[in-house]
């Protein structure tokens, strides 16, 4: 079965409201800071496709979220 987020874009009815959060609230994650400063700064996560991807996912794992959207 599709996530909720699928099925509300959709149209169907999913029983609750998807949440929008904006990348940049997950900075405070002790995770996302600890792999900041591993790699040496956010340019240096931003040109780590592995990087990039970790921090994308890190507050989908923690939250539980449906999905995320990636802007370039």
């Amino acid at each position: 079965m599709p996530g909720l987020l699928l099925r509300t874009l959709r149209g169907e009815n999913a029983g609750e409201r998807p949440v929008w959060l904006m990348r940049q609230a997950g900075r405070y994650l002790p995770e996302y800071r600890a792999l900041r400063t591993q790699k040496g700064g956010f340019l240096a996560l931003v040109y780590d496709s592995e990087a990039a991807a970790e921090i994308t996912l890190q507050p989908i794992r923690r939250f539980g979220f449906d999905g995320a959207i990636l802007f370039s």
